[in-house]
């Protein structure tokens, strides 16, 4: 007993953390598979989790890297939508007449870089609150895709089409019909986008300078300049690559749903917070994990798959239920946080 309570005041915050999530995740899911069935045992409906969230994934680690950084930023939901509606017009109306699916992306990606720049500045040269330049960003995202155009309309290009219907299966995974035919599991393009995002910055953080000082900046802002950090380039860079992790995850948003909307990707960056501070990344910096994150988001719409399939159909009961799961990890989180004082 004395020697695993050693291991585990020794595991670093991050690693805790982690190590909380993926338990918490583990444990929601075979409870699921024992008590509920159905669905829940077919390998589909865990692909369909990734289907359904690979743009959120996406944006919840860019999420997760401004939070390591200290900042956070609520404009990824709009930016999302104004990403979906901008390609959408592009590819399937008079302006856009004989548009091309590259042309579409760089159109995504120049809308997150554009976006990073700015908001990076801003934070990291001129100083203004996260919050609030993100709050403006928002507002004007929102702003720009109703001036495009404000009602939602689904894409016809026949190019972007086939991009959308394309499946990857694995043969090995399925479930057998009501007619008797083996059925293999699948994933959408946009999963694979997500999971390779997922491995890069699990890469960037863990063994790069730059992934550390994330670390450094969220941590101690003192001592990460006086280790000879560029503090602000730092922030830059975090924003910045939010923007653009944003944009491709508002392309993976508009392969996955095929039209554009003012009303696209509702709510996302509430979405993206929660999957971070549940994935163990905390608000107030220095913390977190990209592959904690992949595991907050799976554990975030497990939860609410599990509550509808309970019968609480209505949004109210989700609300409730996400609101208590993130209350327990920011309590988890406030937990760790006093004992790592204690360490000290």
């Amino acid at each position: 007993m004395n020697s695993l309570k050693l291991r585990v005041k020794n595991m670093s915050d991050t690693n805790l953390l982690l190590t909380i999530t993926i338990v918490v995740f583990a444990l929601m899911y075979v409870l699921a598979v024992v008590f509920l069935g159905g669905g829940f045992t077919k390998p589909q409906t865990f692909f369909n989790i990734l289907n359904e969230n690979a743009s959120l994934l996406i944006l919840s680690c860019g999420m997760s890297l401004v939070m390591i950084t200290g900042g956070i930023d609520i404009s990824v939901g709009t930016m999302t939508a104004l990403v979906c509606m901008s390609c959408a017009v592009y590819l399937d109306t008079e302006i856009g007449k004989g548009g091309n699916v590259v042309t579409a992306i760089c159109i995504a990606l120049a809308i997150g870089l554009a976006y990073g720049i700015v908001q990076g500045f801003l934070v990291a040269y001129l100083n203004i609150q996260p919050f609030i330049v993100s709050l403006a960003g928002m507002f004007f995202a929102k702003g720009m895709t109703t001036i495009i155009k404000a009602d939602q309309f689904n894409v016809k290009n026949e190019e972007f089409q086939a991009l959308k219907a394309t499946r990857i299966y694995i043969p090995f995974l399925g479930a057998v019909n009501k007619k008797g035919i083996f059925v293999p599991a699948y994933v959408e393009i946009g999963v694979i986008i997500a999971l390779v995002t997922v491995v890069i910055l699990f890469v960037v953080l863990r063994w790069t300078k730059l992934g550390r000082s994330f670390y450094a900046v969220g941590g101690n802002l003192q001592s990460a300049s006086m280790l000879g950090i560029n503090v602000k380039l730092t922030k830059f860079l975090a924003h910045l690559m939010c923007s653009v992790l944003a944009s491709v995850g508002g392309w993976v948003y508009f392969m996955h749903v095929g039209s554009g909307s003012p009303s696209h990707a509702a709510g996302a960056e509430m979405n993206a917070i929660a999957s971070s501070i549940i994935g163990g990344t905390m608000l107030t910096g220095g913390v977190g994990n990209i592959i904690g994150t992949f595991f907050g988001v799976l554990s975030l719409s497990t939860i609410k798959n599990i509550v509808s399939q309970l019968g609480f159909d209505e949004a109210w009961w989700t609300n409730i239920t996400v609101a208590i799961m993130i209350c327990i990890f920011l309590l988890v989180q406030s937990i760790v946080m006093r004992r790592k004082t204690k360490t000290k």
